[in-house]
């Protein structure tokens, strides 16, 4: 698979606010895991929640997904490497349900999945779509066929 197949994308607007609010929601959930931002708990605390749930070692598992929401978000935001980082971002969605919401039910107001559902399903329509007709994804795809 050659870098064209990855940017290549839909030449819809559709995508753009799926990118920028996803982006901006997924880098701010990195930020309070990577960085203690906006009343997160930084590495140290995530991970020690982390490995008391049973995701171990709790550290590495905070620096991973803080990291995969951090730089992800960004990513989507501009919209470069849109289906990477989707993708890697669904898979951080469906450990975060099964490992730590699923139990609760559907709804948020028990610690349920929908929130995580619903950024799911936004990854994986970006996944299938790409980053759309107003991403650095879509300019790059048209330098390359120039």
């Amino acid at each position: 698979m050659n870098i064209k197949n990855i940017i290549k994308t839909e030449q819809s607007l559709s995508t753009l606010p799926l990118r920028l609010i996803a982006g901006i929601i997924f880098a701010a959930h990195g930020a309070q895991k990577l960085f203690a931002w906006f009343g997160g708990y930084g590495l140290d605390g995530t991970g020690q929640w982390m490995e008391s749930i049973g995701l171990s070692p709790g550290y590495l598992m905070a620096l991973m997904a803080g990291s995969a929401e951090f730089f992800g978000g960004l990513l989507l935001i501009v919209g470069f490497l849109t289906r990477p980082a989707s993708f890697v971002l669904a898979i951080t969605m469906i450990v975060a349900i099964v490992s730590v919401h699923l139990n609760n039910g559907l709804f948020m107001s028990n610690n349920g999945y929908e929130f995580g559902l619903s950024l799911l399903a936004i990854t994986l329509a970006l996944v299938i779509q790409g980053g759309g007709k107003h991403s650095v994804d879509n300019k790059l795809y048209q330098t390359l066929n120039k």
